[in-house]
């Protein structure tokens, strides 16, 4: 069956629809949801059923790790392992944003959804929706954009339900996200970063953030 498509608010998100996914996610289930770049897919990251309908859907390779949204870089923090300096600058100089930060795992997170490597991408996104989602569903959620692998990422609800339509039961729809560039991944390991992709943050404004 087609995915049932609510419209809700993207800057004051209405309860009943948000309510309604969170449901839908504490029963193993995967919500296709706006983000502050491209619609992604909400599930709850420590479901194995819930993760391996992520991976079956968007026919992902199960050695790439699910991107983890957090509400918060305390809920970031819970999920890592080896907090460095640099995690927390990176984190409270771009979150809420579209910066995804690479660290080790901690125990708490299925080595599943790290794509078996031990370390997961994490993201407090700029969006009021997620941010009601992971209030109601009462922690994180995976973040990872909601299209086929190797398709283009979607900014309208239209757009994920002619790609991933038959295969969810809800898509909440805000409209255009007028995303045109995905975050920026960095990878922190101790005292050292790497950016793994350059997106809506540029290299020079990561260097700046960490005085370099």
């Amino acid at each position: 069956m087609p995915a049932e498509i609510l419209k809700i608010s993207a800057q004051s998100p209405e309860s009943s629809p948000v309510d309604y996914a969170a449901t839908i996610i504490e029963r193993g289930g995967v919500v296709g949801c706006p983000t502050d770049t491209f619609y992604g897919l909400a599930a709850d990251p420590l479901n194995l059923s819930a993760i391996e309908q992520v991976y079956r859907m968007k026919g992902r390779p199960e050695a790439k790790a699910l991107p983890i949204l957090v509400g918060s870089v305390e809920q970031a923090v819970a999920l890592a392992r080896n907090v460095s300096e640099i995690f927390l600058n990176l984190a409270h100089h771009f979150w809420p944003g579209a910066l995804t930060i690479i660290v080790e795992a901690s125990q708490k997170l299925p080595l599943k959804v790290t794509g078996n490597s031990g370390r997961v991408a994490l993201r407090w996104a700029n969006s009021p929706i997620t941010w009601a989602l992971i209030a109601a569903c009462g922690g994180p959620l995976t973040g990872t954009s909601a299209n086929l692998s190797g398709f283009p990422s979607c900014t309208t609800a239209a757009q994920l339900a002619r790609q991933l339509g038959d295969a969810l039961p809800l898509i909440l729809d805000a409209g255009d996200t007028g995303g045109t560039l995905a975050s920026t991944i960095v990878t922190v390991k101790e005292d050292q970063w790497s950016i793994a992709r350059e997106g809506a943050i540029s290299e020079a404004a990561i260097r700046a953030a960490l005085h370099l």
